[in-house]
């Protein structure tokens, strides 16, 4: 298991043949098959394949309750991290800020910053605003919120229409996600996908494909993002093609003709 900085680093792994598989958020995984320079990516990642999708990523956009922010509208003029450089929390911020006509010379304060140094600067109330992208119910945020009092942002659904990406959608944080978090929050959620690298063996990859879908209950008892990893959902809105492993399963199971 290699630690790593997320969906960027993670993809960049797997294209220069160092590591079989990794977790991507769908945007960078379609930037990064593109080639989108952009978004980093100066040449197409094309080894990259895809073995499932898995859970959608909630934008968690959390201000402290003392901070004034009621709404998205008022982050401006405040102080944000917007997620560790280059990493996918801070392409999602940028694709919705823009959305939103918001530009970084807006804040008072911009910090490019992990999760974990994100929390600990909003602890100290050197941070008035942050996002984290995860499934629902991310340690990082059930610790702070429980440690004060948090407000965990609504994204307004026509912000989420203006992102020219398709693997923006609009996601609901259920209530009681968080302490102190009584209602829904609707926001933009992305999803997640299982990928791998040509030259990795079909049967090695047919037999992960298999091992993740028949113990989905193994997966949810560890963490409860799991929840939303379905087999029907496994090949919709493809961001690189199917690794044939992944393809002979989905065949078996009657996904894919």
């Amino acid at each position: 298991v290699q630690a790593t900085k997320a969906s960027i680093e993670n993809l960049n792994l797997l294209q220069a043949g160092r590591g079989e598989v990794g977790i991507s958020l769908g945007d960078s995984f379609s930037d990064a098959y593109k080639g989108d320079a952009e978004a980093g990516f100066k040449t197409p990642l094309n080894k990259l394949r895809t073995i499932a999708a898995l859970y959608p990523n909630y934008i968690h956009f959390v201000a402290t309750a003392d901070s004034g922010i009621k709404s998205f509208a008022d982050i401006k003029g405040k102080r944000i991290s917007v997620g560790a450089p280059k990493s996918g929390t801070q392409l999602n911020s940028k694709k919705i800020l823009t959305a939103a006509g918001i530009d970084y010379k807006d804040f008072a304060k911009v910090e490019y910053l992990s999760y974990a140094e994100s929390v600990e600067l909003m602890k100290n109330r050197q941070l008035d605003v942050t996002l984290l992208s995860s499934g629902a119910g991310v340690a990082a945020l059930r610790d702070l919120a429980t440690s004060q009092k948090v407000v965990f942002l609504t994204i307004p659904a026509d912000i989420i229409k203006k992102i020219d990406d398709p693997a923006y959608q609009v996601g609901i944080i259920p209530a009681n996600t968080y302490e102190g978090q009584t209602t829904d929050v609707s926001t933009v959620a992305v999803q997640n996908f299982l990928v791998t690298r040509e030259g990795v063996s079909a049967d090695t990859v047919y037999k992960m494909t298999k091992t993740m879908f028949e113990n989905l209950d193994q997966l949810v008892a560890a963490h409860a993002a799991a929840k939303d990893i379905k087999k029907e959902n496994a090949i919709s809105s493809l961001p690189a093609p199917l690794h044939p492993g992944a393809e002979k399963y989905y065949k078996e199971v009657g996904l894919l003709k």
